[in-house]
């Protein structure tokens, strides 16, 4: 397929995804993927579906961001296995896009959780173009480059099972947003997304937030209360750290279906969000340098510190808008490693 090719199968994707739950096919998929995964909800399924429609599927944004690279697509593909997480619906998603967009087939391991909506995007494409460069892995075809995406202990096996090839492997990683203290409570609001969407699930979700010495998290705990949490895992998960806390002697604020605690870590439990208290925002950006390989993004809406210490803070290289954190675009690559790049064999 040419890059025009391209283009058109994907801007036809979104225009399915357009209608998506609309129809018998798509609705089906949705009943089926929650029910292969408890902790997918017909809400979440279409949001990431969406997100991906105009995120990603625009044909003006696909054909800027196709721009940069001019020696895409590749003569002769190469065969690039994705093996995909299964945390979020969809979220092995942009690995099959990039890979397809540069001219190489990808050969599709999905997540157990994530299967359904997987396959049901994998059926589209071939409906759209009977010859796209995409299957199901099955070991038939030898891989000649893996990305694989999970946990620090899944990245541990992928090395070890596929060490003789070229890899792309991404681990466990947090998000952060960063206060000034001047936020409207609209905004505040717009935050428990980024904390609450896919029961904080994702490396985008945001577990620990920066504010200003003095700030008085009663506004940000009335917004996080008011915030709608019904996954019974999420639920459970905050009933034990709350019985955990509680034993220990641990300070915390109970938001009623999760926890604010005041530490200057990511937080290992999904209902928990932590606190942290900065002196100067320059203090920020040197915690943020020094735990880069942590952080997936930062949701900040000061622009002036962005602009500031971007060049010596690479966290803030990623930074976005407060409410958008689960709404990448197609140059958020995760862990800011271009892939377009690294499927190109003649970089």
């Amino acid at each position: 397929m040419n890059r025009e090719q391209i283009i058109q199968l994907f801007v036809t994707l979104g225009e399915h995804f357009a209608r998506f739950g609309e129809e018998v096919t798509s609705r089906q998929a949705i009943a089926d993927a929650i029910a292969s995964n408890s902790w997918f909800s017909e809400q979440e399924i279409r949001h990431a579906v969406e997100a991906i429609r105009t995120e990603m599927l625009d044909e003006k944004r696909l054909r800027s961001w196709l721009d940069n690279y001019p020696s895409l697509p590749v003569a002769t593909h190469h065969n690039v296995l994705v093996v995909m997480a299964g945390n979020i619906p969809l979220v092995g998603f942009f690995d099959l896009l990039c890979v397809i967009a540069s001219g190489n087939r990808c050969l599709v391991k999905p997540s157990s959780k994530d299967r359904v909506l997987m396959l049901y995007v994998i059926d589209l494409l071939r409906k759209i173009e009977p010859s796209v460069a995409v299957e199901l892995y099955d070991g038939s075809i030898t891989p000649d480059a893996v990305i694989a995406t999970g946990s620090d202990n899944a990245v541990r096996h992928f090395r070890a099972e596929y060490g003789s090839l070229p890899m792309l492997l991404r681990g466990s990683r947090s998000s952060v947003a960063i206060l000034t203290g001047k936020e409207p409570y609209t905004k505040l609001k717009e935050l428990c997304d980024d904390i609450y969407l896919y029961s904080g699930l994702g490396c985008r979700n945001i577990s620990m937030i920066f504010v200003p010495e003095s700030y008085n998290t009663e506004q940000l705990a009335t917004a996080m209360r008011s915030h709608r949490v019904s996954n019974a895992g999420f639920l459970n998960n905050y009933r034990q750290r709350r019985a955990i806390l509680t034993m220990s002697g641990v300070a915390h604020t109970d938001l009623g279906h999760s926890l604010l605690i005041e530490e200057r870590t990511f937080p290992t439990a999904i209902s928990q969000i932590n606190i942290a208290r900065y002196s100067s925002l320059a203090e920020v950006a040197e915690w943020l340098s020094e735990h880069d390989k942590e952080i997936q993004c930062v949701a900040c809406n000061d622009t002036a510190f962005i602009n500031e210490h971007a060049t010596t803070c690479p966290p803030l290289r990623r930074a976005v808008s407060v409410g958008i954190t689960q709404q990448p675009s197609l140059t958020d690559y995760p862990d800011a490693a271009d892939v377009m790049e690294w499927v190109n064999p003649n970089q």
